[in-house]
């Protein structure tokens, strides 16, 4: 082989290296946004509607949504996505819609429509493009406008029923209504006529067997009746309170589809709400069908810029349909329905399986007891001022029963009124700060008497004797 053949064959092979190097680095390079948001632009439609069209660089995903109420917001998260719009905010100005703003951060944007106040919406897909369709016809509620012939995009008229009404009676007095549904994804609409709060499933079947009228005034909870019955193929709940005293609450887990009552009254409305409701989050609306439960986690966490750590054991979908209720109460709706608990520290919460984070709590506990079981003992001398040492002996047993560990040693000695206890740092702490309480003056009653003697020879002279 000659120089020339050495030289070619040494340039191929050093060609072919640097090619594997590239692929290596491009293999291992972090990953990029999948998608790209081109363009957002809107139309109007028939039925006074709004059409936000949202333009992909490829095949769009349908992004997760969630509302909030005050201010009126709807938000689009879209996974893996970057953002080459040129403004952060573009306004709209048309019926309810007032702007869409944008941002963007760690290929995740979010897309949120500022509004004038909450309006159903449809989001659907095609090819490249994301399709949200705002109802704004206000006045009406979606389930009415069904009624009247005029079907919303988000419901479909499958026929579906109620399988069992039930009430309770809450810990606190509160009173719970309990509907199970066949389907989780029956259209409702809950509101307030002449005192009573009507709950209304459209296209629901309701049996023979549960249209029946329900006392509950013996649970001495807020809720006096509860009526059942079928009108316009539409079953009704009618809940009758026994006075205006009552905050009510409904929310939606998988098929059971709750109404809570909760006495209240309306001078002290803002404190219950902040002491006694426990709740004072910011209030959201949350509407999904057969969501994971990390992503509605991920979602709790994005709009309360909290830091939330999930177990990998957490797994698992669930139904969940929320109308304005605080962020803090929905968090532990959906952690009760899926069995999970959390742990608070600073800002950050902890989020596991209730059996998972007892296990930690108790090993946390029983590291604990091994470390004051292996902790050293120290011995100190207590000099008692005030108290006698023997009438302080019952303190110091080392049963169990006393200030002292049952690895701890007391001797007391009466000549010098003085105490030596042997135990750990942490016991002596404590049996120091109990002898500074106990060991005090006892306050006493000073009583004085005096005699005169007095005799009637007595005579008190008065004057002054010159010289």
């Amino acid at each position: 082989m000659n120089k020339q053949h050495y030289n070619s064959l040494h340039n191929l092979v050093y060609k072919m290296v640097a090619c594997l190097m590239l692929f290596a680095i491009f293999q291992t390079s972090p990953a990029v946004a999948a998608n790209t948001i081109e363009q957002i632009r809107y139309s109007t439609m028939p039925g006074n509607r709004l059409q936000i069209i949202v333009d992909m660089a490829e095949a769009a995903q349908k992004p997760l949504s969630f509302t909030i109420d005050n201010p009126a917001r709807i938000a689009f998260d879209f996974a893996e996505t970057t953002n080459k719009l040129q403004r952060r905010t573009q306004p709209i100005g048309i019926n309810v819609a007032d702007s869409v703003t944008t941002i963007t951060a760690k290929n995740k944007t979010r897309v949120i429509l500022n509004l004038t106040e909450i309006v159903p919406y449809q989001v659907t897909t095609e090819g490249n493009k994301v399709l949200i369709t705002l109802d704004s016809e206000s006045g009406s509620s979606p389930i009415d406008r069904q009624i009247a012939g005029t079907p919303s995009p988000r419901f479909s008229n499958n026929v579906r029923g109620i399988e069992k009404i039930d009430f309770r009676r809450g810990e606190k007095g509160e009173g719970r209504v309990i509907i199970t549904l066949t389907d989780p994804g029956i259209p409702m609409d809950v509101s307030e006529q002449s005192g009573k709060v009507i709950v209304r499933f459209l296209g629901a079947n309701l049996p023979e067997n549960l249209q029946q009228r329900l006392d509950v005034i013996d649970f001495a909870t807020p809720v006096k009746a509860i009526d059942s019955l079928t009108l316009d193929n539409t079953a009704r709940i009618e809940i009758e309170p026994i006075d205006n005293n009552f905050e009510h609450l409904a929310y939606q887990t998988d098929k059971t589809f709750t109404v809570e009552f909760k006495p209240i009254s309306q001078e002290e409305l803002e404190e219950l709400k902040k002491e006694k409701f426990g709740y004072v989050g910011e209030r959201l609306s949350l509407n999904f069908q057969d969501i994971p439960i990390r992503a509605v986690l991920q979602l709790i966490a994005d709009f309360t810029s909290l830091n939330i750590v999930v177990s990998d054991s957490v797994d698992g979908n669930l139904t969940l349909r929320l109308k304005n209720v605080p962020w803090d109460q929905a968090l532990d709706i959906i952690l009760k329905a899926k069995g999970l608990d959390k742990r608070e520290n600073g800002n950050v919460v902890l989020v596991a399986p209730s059996e998972e984070i007892a296990a930690q709590e108790k090993l946390e506990l029983e590291a604990k007891q091994q470390i004051v079981e292996l902790a050293p003992l120290r011995t100190t001398y207590f000099q008692v001022n005030f108290a006698k040492v023997k009438e302080l002996e019952q303190l110091f047993k080392t049963d169990g029963t006393g200030i002292t560990s049952k690895r701890g040693s007391v001797i007391i000695d009466e000549r010098t009124n003085s105490i030596m206890v042997k135990d750990t740092e942490e016991n002596l702490t404590e049996v120091r700060r109990i002898l500074t309480k106990l060991d005090v003056p006892v306050r006493q009653v000073l009583i004085e008497s005096r005699i005169v003697i007095a005799t009637d020879d007595f005579v008190k002279e008065m004057g002054v004797r010159f010289g």
